[in-house]
């Protein structure tokens, strides 16, 4: 277990992004996006064996050739704004069978990536995941954010289309960042970086949906871009946004008149007071949209 670097780029003070699969791939499309504009440098990898099974053995003429596993990869790029570590995970390490990480495997790994971190120089880490909230698909997607310290919660709220998740109601007390991307939030403060975490919202009746969400993705993006003060070209994702409001225009069609009346209020009601998922959301949800998807509904698109 350990971390392969191909080179050792000279970096003044950089900023870490880092990013793992999950709801809507919403921060990974974003990182993505930012890693393709900036144009940036493979850096190097952790090594994936003690972390995941192979995803497929490749044998040819009868004979094995190479086991193919899930990559985790760092990149690099000098700007003159401020210089960048990126961190794209393929795959969540599990002691079990979630989604999401956890265990020591996930404990190990993001020490891996924070201790490229270190090396580098690094003060600040971000993460970006996704924030499922009671809004709706019609309206943009705000960030929520998550900070390891009080004058970084000022500095988020400097920016427009922001909220901080202690703000959001059914939060004040509690709440959680699923995965690795909380999971090195929390590790990062406790070594001492600056840590930030930024959540794109997604509508909670599309949570479960077999496709990604660009247009938060786009928000997180946006909010990233203000942070790091570069310019970024976003024609890709709302040409991807175009396509997927297509497909859920037509799965929203199938809904029930009373389930878009519920729906519909949100437009005015959940702005203004944003509130977190309850269980009897969840119940709700279960209930009268998820069977939408295990059908297929209108829509059989898979994540990019």
């Amino acid at each position: 277990m350990g971390i392969i670097l191909y080179k050792e780029p000279k970096l003044e003070k950089p900023d870490m992004i880092a990013c793992w699969p999950g709801i809507a791939n919403i921060g990974v499309i974003a990182i993505d996006t930012l890693m393709g504009q900036l144009g940036a440098e493979e850096l190097g990898e952790i090594e994936p064996w003690d972390f995941f099974y192979p995803r497929r053995v490749i044998i040819k003429a009868g004979v094995l050739e190479d086991l193919e596993f899930s990559r985790s990869k760092f990149y690099y790029k000098r700007l003159e704004s401020k210089d960048l570590l990126l961190f794209i995970g393929e795959e969540q390490p599990t002691d079990g069978g979630r989604i999401y990480a956890e265990g020591i495997k996930a404990y190990q790994m993001a020490n891996l990536v924070l201790d490229v971190a270190e090396r580098f120089g690094c003060r600040r880490v971000y993460t970006s995941g996704a924030a499922v909230a009671l809004t709706h698909h019609a309206l943009k997607p705000r960030v929520w954010a998550v900070t390891s310290r009080d004058d970084l919660n000022k500095e988020v709220k400097g920016y427009d289309n922001t909220i901080l998740m202690s703000e959001i109601e059914g939060t004040v007390d509690g709440g959680s960042i699923t995965g690795l991307n909380g999971l090195l939030l929390g590790l990062a403060k406790k070594r001492g970086f600056e840590a930030i975490c930024l959540m794109g919202e997604i509508p909670d009746y599309l949570s479960r949906a077999p496709f990604p969400y660009p247009r938060a993705s786009k928000s997180v993006l946006e909010i990233l871009a203000s942070f790091l003060r570069i310019e970024i070209d976003y024609r890709a994702l709302d040409e991807m946004a175009v396509q997927i409001d297509d497909i859920i225009d037509g799965i929203y069609e199938e809904f029930s008149s009373e389930i878009k009346e519920r729906l519909d209020q949100r437009k005015s009601i959940m702005q203004a007071k944003p509130e977190t998922i309850t269980e009897e959301d969840e119940k709700w949800i279960k209930e009268h949209i998820d069977e939408l998807f295990k059908k297929g509904g209108s829509a059989d698109e898979q994540p990019s």
